[in-house]
């Protein structure tokens, strides 16, 4: 389905902004030209309707239209030049898999673009939350080796044995407490969604996720 654009996915990194002003928002900065004007617009709803058709090539084209300011939005929210070109390739397969649902009406093609790149990437920020939840809640007693807030390699590799030994405790746990702590804390679920996604009570869904958190505490071991 991709092999159109496939190629360029791994130029993206190159287009990792050097500072805060090199960085579009579409917050406080004008669609950059020639991608907000008129002729273009109508330029990229063209392309959308082929890629509905299942034209690669009309996904080719649009990519290399928005791909970086798409990326650069994705940055700017993320800091990681990696979890933005995943953004940017999951609102391409986003845009090919919707392209029969558009309507030029609702608003440009690089409106909606940038709505569901903005939203991935906050969708990101959430998960980087929520499992650093998870590790403080699972391993309370476990503290970083670089106190300074630093992110120097002796840290970053602390913070993946770290990762790692919760990956590993996780699956000594039940299946269901399992489930619940992931869907909370790598889904981003709440716990009434959880319930309702497992269908059980939201008081058993609290208690799993409460139980399988003192056996993580249990199970990881207090030095990394």
């Amino acid at each position: 389905m991709f092999q159109a654009i496939l190629p360029r996915f791994a130029l993206l990194a190159s287009l990792a902004p050097q500072s805060k002003a090199e960085l579009w928002s579409p917050m406080t900065d004008p669609a950059p030209s020639p991608i907000g004007d008129e002729a273009q617009a109508h330029a990229q709803a063209r392309l959308l309707a082929a890629m509905a058709i299942g034209e690669q090539a009309a996904l080719a084209q649009l990519y290399d239209s928005l791909a970086k300011p798409l990326y650069s939005l994705a940055f700017r929210v993320l800091n990681n030049a990696s979890e933005a070109q995943d953004v940017v390739q999951d609102v391409f397969v986003q845009l090919w898999k919707k392209a029969s649902s558009y309507e030029q009406s609702r608003g440009s093609v690089f409106s909606w673009a940038v709505t569901l790149t903005r939203n991935r990437a906050i969708d990101r920020v959430r998960m980087r939350k929520r499992r650093a939840e998870l590790l403080a809640e699972s391993a309370p007693d476990i503290q970083p080796m670089n106190l300074n807030g630093g992110h120097d390699s002796a840290h970053s590799l602390w913070l993946q044995e770290k990762a790692e030994a919760v990956r590993g405790a996780l699956a000594q746990l039940g299946p269901d407490q399992q489930k619940a702590i992931e869907l909370a804390y790598f889904s981003g679920l709440t716990q009434q969604e959880i319930a309702v996604s497992l269908n059980a009570p939201l008081g058993t869904i609290k208690a799993r996720i409460r139980r399988g958190l003192r056996q993580l505490r249990e199970i990881i071991p207090f030095h990394l």
